[in-house]
């Protein structure tokens, strides 16, 4: 086997491997972010009904609180999955194209959002 149909079986097998992975984060990935928009547009709207109730300016913070009680659930929600790390949960995918582009460009190639890896032309000197 020569050299050049090794190296060109090894950049498809790594081509491939990249693509399963990015593939197999989509569904996680997808599902976090449903999860995070619900959150957020949940914590949005309570928190309009809460500023809005004529009440809140009078009561002490922790009776208006308990009295918006979806609010203060939607928002302890929210900051409990962004101390999890769901920002970084909603872009992985994104997260590891940078990263292997960056590797890539020192072998002159890149590659696309789905993974598939793009040679790039010799520069002459």
């Amino acid at each position: 086997m020569s050299l050049e149909s090794t190296t060109c079986e090894d950049l498809k097998a790594f081509e491939r491997r990249l693509t399963e992975v990015l593939a197999s984060l989509q569904p996680a990935c997808i599902r976090w972010r449903i999860i995070l928009g619900f959150c957020s547009l949940t914590t949005g709207v309570s928190a309009f009904f809460w500023l809005k109730d004529p009440q809140t300016s009078f009561l002490p913070l922790l009776d208006s609180l308990f009295h918006h009680w979806i609010f203060f659930l939607s928002a302890l929600a929210l900051i409990a999955l962004f101390c999890y790390g769901i920002h970084k949960l909603v872009i992985s995918p994104q997260i590891i194209i940078s990263r292997t582009r960056t590797v890539l460009n020192e072998f002159n190639m890149s590659c696309n959002e789905k993974g598939m890896l793009i040679l790039k032309g010799f520069q002459k000197e």
